[in-house]
C-alpha cells in the first residue's frame, strides 16, 4: 500500500518518540553524516550505534558525537556478527515505542521521521511504515534501465533504513532472521518484509524522499538491482535457500503474532492502563 501526501490526516496530540537504530561496521568515514543527520530529527529521543566489531575508528566517531549530543549511545559487540544481529542488539537496548533503522552509510533527509510518526500515531492498528528512498550514485546502467523505478520502489519497502515500527511487533517477530544463507549472501531485510507484508501490510509513504542511500560498490542494493533487471545471474540453489528461509522466518513470525494475540491480559492491569489513557486523552 501507497500512502501520499493527500492521505487524511488527523490532529496529533503528542509525538511519539524512535529509537533509532545504526549497525556499524568500519564505517568511518560516513557515520558522521548519519549521525547528523539523525540528530537533526526531533523525533529522534534516543539514538543507538551497535559496532559490530569494527577495526577502523567508527567507535571513535560514535563517542565524540555521544559528548556533543547525549541521546547517542554506543554499544559495541564483542565480534562482527552481522547486520541483523547488531539490529537486533541495538533494538534490545531500546526504549521508545518505535524503532528506526538506519545503516551507518545512509542518511536521513531533514523531516524525514516526522510523517511516519504522525502515521502510525493516526493508525494505531498499523505496526510499521516505510519510507521513500532516494538511491544516490548508482550506475547509470542501473538507474537508466526502464524497469529502474519498479525496483526502486520494491527496495523502498524493503531496505531497512525505510523502516519504522512498533518496537512490540518488532519484538514479536523475534528481530531481523539472521540465518546462515542470510550472513553469507544478505536477504534478511527482505525476509523481515515479507512477513510483514503477508502478516499485516507494508505502507509506505510517497510523498517525498526521506531516505539518501549512497553507493559504494559491492553494495547489496546494486547486487538486488542486477539480478532483477538480467544483469546478473544467481544460482538455483542460492534462489530456493533464501525463498525457503524468508518463508520459514514468514511462518514463525505469525506464529508468534497468533499466540501473542490468544493470551488473555490481566484485568486489573488493563483498567489501570485504560485509566491512564483516558487521563492523558483529557490532558
Amino acid at each position: 500500500m501507497i500512502i501520499g501526501a493527500d492521505t487524511p490526516r488527523q490532529p496529533v496530540k503528542a509525538m511519539l518518540p524512535i529509537s533509532i537504530i545504526i549497525p556499524c561496521y568500519n564505517a568511518e568515514q560516513t557515520l558522521a553524516r548519519t549521525l547528523d543527520s539523525c540528530v537533526a530529527q526531533p523525533e529522534a529521543a534516543q539514538i543507538i550505534v551497535v559496532d559490530d566489531g569494527s577495526q577502523d575508528g567508527s567507535p571513535d566517531v560514535a563517542l565524540r558525537h555521544a559528548q556533543q549530543y547525549p541521546q547517542i549511545e554506543l554499544l559495541r559487540m564483542p565480534h562482527n556478527g552481522g547486520a541483523a544481529r547488531a539490529r537486533n542488539w541495538g533494538a534490545m537496548h531500546a526504549r521508545y515505542p518505535l524503532l528506526a533503522f538506519i545503516d551507518a552509510d545512509d542518511e536521513y533527509l531533514p523531516g524525514a521521521l516526522a510523517g511516519p510518526v504522525a502515521y502510525l500515531q493516526e493508525h494505531p492498528g498499523q505496526p510499521s511504515v516505510r519510507l521513500d528512498v532516494e538511491f544516490c550514485g548508482f550506475p547509470a546502467d542501473i538507474t537508466g534501465h526502464p524497469q529502474y523505478p519498479e525496483h526502486a520502489a520494491t527496495l523502498s519497502n524493503t531496505v531497512p533504513s525505510s523502516l519504522v515500527i512498533r518496537r512490540s511487533v518488532y519484538a514479536a517477530f523475534g528481530g531481523f532472521p539472521f540465518d546462515d544463507v542470510f550472513r553469507r549472501h544478505g536477504g534478511e531485510d527482505g525476509a523481515f518484509s515479507l512477513a510483514l507484508l503477508n502478516i499485516f501490510d507494508n505502507p509506505r509513504l510517497d510523498d517525498r524522499k526521506r531516505v539518501l542511500m549512497h553507493y559504494h560498490p559491492k553494495i547489496h542494493a546494486e547486487r538486488y538491482f542486477r539480478i532483477s533487471m538480467g544483469m546478473a545471474d544467481v544460482s538455483d540453489e542460492l534462489i530456493t535457500s533464501t525463498r525457503d528461509a524468508s518463508w520459514a522466518f514468514v511462518r514463525r513470525a505469525y506464529a508468534a503474532i497468533s499466540e501473542l494475540r490468544g493470551f488473555e491480559l490481566a484485568p486489573q492491569l488493563r483498567a489501570q492502563l485504560d485509566a491512564d489513557s483516558a487521563r492523558n486523552q483529557s490532558a
